[in-house]
């Protein structure tokens, strides 16, 4: 990008060129991005990293010298001074340690690999029951286009991805009002990869990016991986992020991106209105962060409207919306999408050096079951589905928890939120469940704080019967055990 054609706001405020990069610096050596001693980019390095000239940047490397941020060595370059982070004021939420990300890695592994056993009771899984899907429909569509496969159809499945599947896509955006471009959408290995592949289009190692607290743990995942600074804003079940402490983190801090949930939120379950997103957006485009937008569960709504995404209210390009099938579709296909709009060329570049692309028949397959009228029929009727059985897990952990217990109660999707009382310990309980053959998804899973070791996660998606009773009955009895 030009210097002539970037955005000359800092905190909201309209300043020169080169005080922007004086003050993106000095935050960053405040954070530690770059500690004393450590040397800074070059002058021409910073100048194409950043689009400025070469000689805006010199001059913002002389006022951080003369300011005593940095220090100039002779044939060596600019160095962070030994004494420059002293006075570094507290994080206004801790960074994503690597140690307690191991162990955070570790355990999603052991709750996933344990949903896995048919033996045990799965309300920690993060899927809803494979066999609410149209697998025969699906299979026929398989072998349909196995049938008719091409050797070209690899090449021209790469990415941004099979352009009848693109073109449906874009047709169901248009449905809702938003228009998008099929080349605005990358097809991809799932919506984990949409969202890995989004957050490394917008960011660089060592960036800053705000998740909500508590979060899925797929995103405390990526922040590690992509060796990146998490900011935690807490979230609840009435409003979502608190919008107030997000401009307080947007001012402070020089933040990259913002990975959120706007509908059916996991793990608390809520949607936010259409206002709220807007002012969510609008804020966001304000201080030129991206939103990577995680919607896998948009059509698992109650009652007659879908709500908008967030992408919806999106004017500046600054939305990178994921999608994917495997939540009310198909799992095993593991089909995704982006709509990332002018983010699509970078995102396609980095997925080509990765993956490479994602599955040509699992795209012709579903291009093919989408073409008719089968998807939304069951859409419909998973949605009836999910809703009784999600009514009738509530009331079931209600005859079961201590009367302190709280449980979300939000419209769509498959999960409750479960609050029990401050001293019994999910984890704990997470451990006893299994030994009787239950799985739960424990609070520590969604935040690399203590804020929510109280607090489980519960699938309803699955079968409610004698066993899935008798499973919430002996949870109550673990859970009754230790809150004593």
């Amino acid at each position: 990008m030009r210097e002539t054609s970037r955005q000359i706001l800092y905190m909201g405020v309209r300043v020169a060129k080169y005080q922007q990069l004086v003050e993106q610096l000095r935050t960053q050596i405040e954070a530690r991005i770059w500690p004393p001693g450590e040397k800074l980019p070059s002058l021409r390095q910073q100048a194409e990293q950043s689009g400025l000239s070469l000689m805006t940047v010199m001059h913002a490397y002389e006022v951080l010298e003369s300011q005593g941020w940095i220090v100039s060595k002779p044939q060596s370059g600019y160095y962070v001074a030994p004494r420059a982070a002293e006075s570094r004021p507290r994080l206004p939420t801790r960074e994503v340690a690597k140690t307690d990300q191991a162990d955070t890695n570790s355990f999603v592994f052991d709750v996933l690999q344990a949903t896995r056993n048919p033996a045990i009771m799965p309300f920690g899984s993060a899927f809803p029951d494979p066999e609410l899907f149209p697998q025969r429909q699906l299979m026929r569509s398989l072998v349909k286009v196995s049938h008719n496969l091409k050797p070209t159809d690899a090449l021209n499945n790469l990415p941004p991805g099979n352009e009848a599947l693109r073109k449906i896509l874009a047709q169901r955006y248009a449905q809702q009002g938003i228009t998008l471009s099929p080349d605005d959408i990358v097809i991809t290995n799932g919506a984990m990869e949409a969202l890995n592949l989004s957050l490394q289009a917008v960011t660089e190692p060592g960036d800053w990016v705000i998740l909500e607290n508590p979060s899925f743990y797929g995103a405390l995942q990526a922040i590690e991986r992509l060796k990146l600074n998490a900011i935690a804003i807490a979230s609840d079940v009435e409003h979502g992020m608190d919008l107030a402490e997000l401009e307080q983190a947007l001012q402070r801090w020089p933040v990259k991106a913002c990975w959120l949930m706007t509908n059916r939120q996991n793990p608390l379950g809520f949607t936010l209105s259409a206002e709220r997103k807007q002012q969510l957006v609008a804020l966001l485009a304000r201080y030129n962060v991206a939103m990577i937008e995680d919607d896998v569960y948009s059509d698992l709504y109650e009652g007659q409207d879908k709500p908008l995404p967030a992408k919806a209210f999106d004017r500046e390009g600054n939305v990178l919306h994921c999608g994917s099938f495997s939540k009310n579709l198909v799992a095993g296909f593991r089909v995704g999408w982006v709509a990332a709009g002018r983010h699509a060329q970078r995102v396609q570049r980095i997925q080509l050096m990765s993956t490479l692309s994602t599955s040509a028949p699992m795209q012709l397959a579903l291009a093919d079951f989408l073409s008719t009228r089968s998807y939304d029929a069951h859409l419909k009727k998973l949605r009836q589905t999910l809703a009784k059985r999600k009514q009738l897990a509530q009331q079931a952990l209600r005859r079961v928890l201590p009367e302190a217990a709280r449980i979300s109660d939000t419209p769509g999707g498959y999960f409750l939120w479960v609050t029990l009382p401050a001293q019994i310990n999910t984890t704990q309980l997470y451990h006893l469940a299994l030994q009787e053959g239950i799985s739960i998804a424990p609070g520590q899973l969604f935040s690399s704080s203590e804020g929510f070791s109280h607090c489980f996660r519960f699938n309803t998606a699955w079968p409610w019967d004698a066993r899935a009773e008798a499973a919430v009955e002996t949870l109550g009895k673990l859970i009754a055990g230790l809150h004593r």
